[in-house]
């Protein structure tokens, strides 16, 4: 009862957290269109259209890319590893999703991601540490959380994120131009409310940072509820809280880890060792003992 219990409470929390989300992109959008025209309305058409926009382009292009830039190499045979090729088939089958595809990164610190818009074009990456240093059971849960990852659709959540926090940063940067060139020549509206207008340029020049808080929030949020996902798939919680415990002990960054995907891996990649607002990832102590307590 508890398992599903937390994964409602986190499913209902990330909605929030996005519905937030979605209302911070609009309100970037309403306070150019306020601040350069004195109308709001032209920023409330004109975010939603360029938002889409850019959304399908970074989805169009996300897994190949994302395999990449972490120098995954491919596997297409179980003969290549078999191990690894059967315990990613039996948690996609006991997920009902499709098999994903399985990369393997040649690195030695041990850790894993998930990739892929949706179970029909998911794909799986392993660093040869995690084959090497991780027993057999904490492997198997390794994979179940990314698995869950795939399951509840967390990638594109995380994709789609991603894309906005560039949308934020993108139209704040022309908002402040704009602002500024027209500032230059001289062309205010006078009939223009001074408390709206100190507010608005408040929230652009914060906007960016409120952003990447909010996306590293939803990102925190979806790792616990792939924990309790994947700890649902193995029926086995306390391989996972192992496996976490040995990968968050080892200091050695994944050199093979690129910045941009350093959200999707199973633990902080870059061992940043940061904590609360700024921590792509949830504490691994408190991961430990929620996977612990089931």
């Amino acid at each position: 009862m508890i398992l599903y219990e937390q994964i409602r409470k986190n499913k209902i929390k990330t909605v929030f957290i996005v519905a937030g989300f979605v209302l911070l992109v609009l309100g970037v959008g309403v306070v150019i269109s306020y601040l350069n025209y004195g109308d709001p309305l032209p920023g409330l058409i004109f975010t939603p259209v360029f938002s889409l926009f850019y959304i399908g382009i970074v989805i169009m292009s996300s897994t190949n890319i994302v395999m990449k830039m972490n120098h995954a190499q491919e596997i297409t045979s179980v003969d290549q590893h078999r191990f690894l090729w059967h315990t990613v088939e039996n948690m996609a089958m006991v997920a009902r999703v499709p098999m994903p595809r399985i990369f393997i990164i040649n690195d030695a610190s041990p850790n894993a991601f998930a990739t892929g818009l949706k179970p029909e074009k998911a794909a799986v990456a392993v660093t040869t540490g995690l084959l090497d240093q991780l027993t057999r059971e904490e492997i198997e849960g390794v994979i179940a959380h990314e698995v869950a990852h795939i399951k509840n659709y967390d990638v594109r959540l995380a994709t789609v994120t991603l894309a906005l926090v560039s949308v934020i940063a993108i139209m704040s940067d022309i908002g402040s131009r704009m602002l500024f060139f027209r500032s230059v020549g001289g062309r205010r509206d006078n009939n223009q409310n001074p408390i709206f207008m100190i507010v608005g340029l408040v929230l652009l020049i914060l906007a960016p940072l409120i952003a990447t808080l909010v996306n590293l929030a939803i990102s925190r949020n979806r790792e616990f509820l792939a924990d309790a996902s994947g700890a649902e798939l193995t029926r086995n919680p306390d391989a996972l809280a192992s496996a976490l415990e040995k990968i968050a002990n080892i200091q050695t960054p994944v050199k093979e880890a690129s910045r941009a995907s350093a959200s999707l891996y199973f633990s902080d990649p870059l061992k940043k060792k940061l904590s609360g607002l700024f921590s792509t990832h949830p504490n691994p102590a408190e991961r430990i003992a929620r996977l612990r307590s089931m």
